[in-house]
């Protein structure tokens, strides 16, 4: 972890209330795709933590959504102001188990630390599909940028306005993989265990206060006892996971 000011490049609207910002600045903390950052805010008292997108050659990018005061006020930020940044938080996904052709899932604004993740994983060789979820078309982003790193994208739609109709699961669906990859909400992370086969890792969204282990605030319990989201996480094997408890 180190504590970075980092300066706005960019901080532009992609989708319906969801932006993207990019942040240049010593970002080498940043080591592993999952890992997040946490944003000081002038005026809150705690941090945002926002998952990165993207990072390389000193440039940081997160996709954010717009849910509350704090990312509200994040979304009128403009270009070349700077941001007190705790930069390479959380473990990040290990992509050593994800065997020769890994699937990604991501819904909504879980989709972002993926886009890292389809990198990573295609510059050592592997063999990659996504699943990207959203509820209608209107709110689809990063689909672009995912076809030019792999021809295997598959789109779901709740309401069927693009893609596949239904969810993420409807896609996973007689698709093969070795191991998967995901982030979302918690009711897609319950869908997909009982759907998928084999081993994953599934990175938590979840609220946070201090954001590096100091509070406790965002414990999950797991076999091995309670972990925190924050220090632990957000990224835990499926099998560590105890689904009746969360």
């Amino acid at each position: 972890m180190k504590d970075s000011i980092l300066k706005i490049e960019c901080n532009q609207k992609i989708a319906p209330d969801v932006y993207k910002m990019v942040l240049v600045g010593d970002v080498s903390a940043v080591d592993k795709p999952g890992q997040f950052i946490d944003i000081k805010l002038d005026g809150f008292y705690l941090r945002r933590p926002i998952s990165v997108c993207d990072c390389e050659d000193g440039k940081l990018t997160v996709i954010y959504k717009t849910v509350g005061e704090g990312t509200e006020k994040m979304s009128t930020l403009s270009q070349g102001e700077t941001l007190d940044v705790l930069v390479g938080l959380g473990n990040g996904y290990d992509t050593s188990k994800s065997g020769e052709s890994p699937l990604l899932i991501g819904g909504g604004v879980g989709i972002p630390p993926l886009y890292f993740l389809c990198k990573r994983l295609i510059s050592e060789g592997k063999k990659v599909s996504v699943i990207l979820g959203f509820n209608k078309k209107e709110e689809i982003f990063l689909e672009d940028e995912f076809r030019k790193l792999t021809p295997r994208v598959y789109v779901t739609t709740a309401d069927g306005s693009e893609g596949i109709r239904g969810f993420v699961t409807d896609a996973m669906k007689g698709l093969e993989y070795t191991y998967f990859y995901t982030c979302g909400p918690m009711p897609m992370f319950r869908a997909i265990n009982r759907t998928a086969t084999g081993s994953g890792q599934f990175s938590f969204e979840e609220r946070m206060g201090c954001g590096f282990g100091a509070c406790m605030g965002c414990s999950c319990k797991t076999v091995g006892g309670y972990k925190r989201i924050c220090k632990d996480g957000p990224v835990l094997q499926r099998e560590e996971i105890l689904w009746e408890e969360i």
